[in-house]
């Protein structure tokens, strides 16, 4: 049986991309227009496991996506790095002067932000989806109006690419994590990365005691963002991403914040795939 994979978009966006790295077996493609209706995929069972955008090299990590991740009780089974070359794509004939609106995904505009400031005239509208942009430029064939996105997606939708490469930094990279709504346990000699999330009591050094523990414990934090729990004000989550290199020190650590923290969530344990590059 074929397995069916969500992702954010539509057949040539990055999270397609994304899939066609990831699973080495052919499979199925659920396409969402948003996050939520992804993760509503996921739950009702129409695919089997999703891609999700969860943090970019220039942008930073995309919070509402890991509270997603936490209210929906999901899981996090393994990650992809995908190096991210953006495109400013048009129908076939024309040119930049020919272009008075650019349409993109928010984090698709501010990734190419210093190449757009060059043309003041040219108005910038968020849009759902890059690849969906252009879809709908060669559908209803729309002049004068340019997407932004990946050459898979100017090849899979008859675009002229009449400026490649225009994201500001050229190493940028977004990370994407698998998700599943059960959780898929790999061998413990396998896992070497974390994605936890906890409360702590609203006391000086409290969190300063959780850093200490980790670190004791030979943990490297490589992201930590707080997210405000609006039913509890000056209350904060805690979304934390550790790498270790013995599962048996994550898992003291793991005993340890159980104890300390109010409350405390794996959110998933994985095989690190962070490029050598990127570290």
């Amino acid at each position: 049986m074929t397995a069916k994979i969500a992702i954010q978009g539509i057949k040539g966006s990055f999270h397609h991309q994304v899939v066609k790295e990831y699973f080495s077996e052919s499979v199925d493609i659920d396409e969402c227009l948003s996050f939520e209706e992804l993760v509503d995929s996921l739950l009702a069972g129409k695919s089997d496991q999703a891609v999700m955008a969860i943090e970019n090299s220039i942008a930073g990590p995309i919070i509402p996506n890991y509270a997603l991740i936490d209210k929906n009780n999901l899981h996090i089974i393994g990650e992809h790095y995908l190096s991210i070359h953006q495109n400013l794509m048009a129908l076939k004939g024309q040119k930049i002067e020919d272009i008075k609106e650019v349409h993109s995904h928010p984090m698709a505009l501010l990734q190419c932000m210093d190449f757009l400031k060059q043309y003041p005239n040219i108005k910038l509208v968020e849009d759902k989806d890059t690849a969906e942009t252009a879809r709908r430029i060669q559908e209803k064939q729309l002049t004068g109006i340019a997407a932004i996105g990946s050459k898979v997606a100017s090849e899979m939708y008859n675009l002229e690419i009449i400026a490649p490469e225009i994201q500001t930094i050229k190493n940028n990279m977004t990370r994407f994590v698998i998700i599943k709504k059960q959780n898929s346990f790999l061998p413990e000699n396998e896992i070497n990365r974390a994605s936890i999330k906890f409360e702590l009591d609203h006391k000086r050094g409290s969190l300063a005691a959780v850093l200490n523990v980790m670190s004791d414990c030979k943990l490297n934090l490589t992201k930590i963002q707080s997210l405000p729990k609006i039913e509890t004000p000056w209350k904060y989550s805690f979304f934390v991403d550790v790498t270790f290199e013995n599962y048996e020190d994550y898992s003291k650590a793991k005993s340890l914040l159980n104890i300390m923290a109010e409350y405390f969530k794996v959110l998933g344990e994985y095989k690190n795939t962070k490029p050598l590059s990127q570290s």
